[in-house]
């Protein structure tokens, strides 16, 4: 299995790097928070780094650091708009349940 991107995504993504004038590909990772025990973390790459899974979708590369990768092993990222709001919003087929906000998420 491996974490992808959209097709809007990946465009995003393309963009943000070309804009940044480096960088590697997307970092995405999960951490302990929230009220429902893990949110998702964010950042442009600019080194791949000894414990990072790098999967390449689109033309995009997306790092996972190692002690992420199984709770996040096949989730779509994606990108969308809704009225004024864009954002990144994830498909994981391992979230069990949500917190009200959508900030933090249970596998």
């Amino acid at each position: 299995m491996s974490v992808s991107i959209t097709a809007s995504a990946a465009e995003h993504i393309s963009k943000c790097l070309k804009d940044r004038g480096q960088g590697e590909g997307l970092r995405v990772k999960v951490k302990p928070s929230g009220c429902s025990g893990y949110s998702y973390v964010l950042d442009f790459a600019d080194h791949i780094e000894a414990n990072d899974e790098v999967f390449e979708d689109q033309g995009v590369k997306i790092l996972v650091d190692k002690d992420s990768l199984p709770i996040l092993e096949g989730t779509e990222v994606d990108y969308v708009q809704e009225g004024l709001n864009r954002f990144f919003r994830f498909n994981n087929p391992r979230v069990k349940d949500e917190c009200g906000c959508g900030e933090s998420f249970s596998v």
